[in-house]
């Protein structure tokens, strides 16, 4: 078995290198919701130095709220803005001699994405439009992986090692009891049951049937380094292969 362990770095929390360590994947904020040019060039350069691959992190522009603030916005506004921070970081790696792998929107974005086909469409074309050759990176099962497919990307279907489910497939709300998972050994558990039955269980005890490709892992997290290096070593030793997608 082989899966690609992710995790969202460059916010300015936690500790980026040690868990780029454990990682094979990382999706680098591009300034918008958090993170600056020095910020992503750190981060870049050591994500290259370790191997990991790279993918732009772009949000909708809400530092105020990291990002995480629903809105409303005009879904042309956000091809340019999914532009926009895709190019910056493209060419931050570009400069330090790496390649740009992948885009995983963050936040608000991603999660409005993941249920809105038309603000879907409009990150998918911007990416396609940017360069065919990127990978999208979105929930599993969502309107943004249909939409990396219409516009001829190659999806990577992401799951959550430290996020809690709702019964359609969405992720539970933060700010609602339970969101977040804060137990290690429950980390572990629903990690390794979506990978080993493709299923997952949401919150209210519904068994959801779930394709893997990628396992986030929040960087921002209070438990982030602990869960980064429980979940490889775990990983690891079920005979799974941690590499990115390619």
């Amino acid at each position: 078995m082989q899966i690609d362990l992710n995790a969202d770095l460059g916010e300015g929390c936690g500790d980026d290198i040690a868990i780029l360590d454990c990682v094979s994947s990382a999706n680098i904020a591009c300034g918008w919701h958090a993170g600056e040019a020095a910020v992503m060039q750190q981060a870049v350069s050591a994500a290259l130095q370790r191997g990991v691959a790279i993918g732009a992190h772009p949000s909708f522009p809400d530092r105020e709220n990291f990002g995480r603030s629903p809105m409303q916005r005009d879904p042309r506004l956000v091809y340019s803005d999914v532009l926009y921070q895709v190019g910056a970081l493209a060419a931050i790696v570009r400069a330090a001699g790496g390649q740009l792998s992948h885009v995983k929107p963050h936040g608000a974005l991603y999660n409005q994405a993941a249920c809105e086909p038309v603000l879907a469409a409009a990150i998918a074309a911007a990416v396609a439009a940017f360069d065919p050759h990127l990978k999208l990176m979105g929930l599993a099962g969502s309107e943004l992986i249909r939409a990396a497919k219409e516009h001829g990307l190659t999806p990577i279907a992401e799951v959550f090692a430290d996020r809690a489910y709702q019964a359609d497939g969405s992720l539970v709300p933060r700010g609602q009891a339970g969101a977040v998972i804060e137990d290690r050994e429950q980390c572990l558990a629903q990690t390794w049951q979506m990978l080993s039955t493709a299923t997952v269980q949401a919150q209210d005890g519904t068994m959801l049937a779930i394709h893997a490709q990628s396992v986030c892992l929040h960087g921002d997290g209070v438990h982030a380094l602990d869960f980064a290096r429980a979940l490889k070593q775990s990983l690891l030793a079920q005979g799974v292969s941690i590499r990115a997608v390619v």
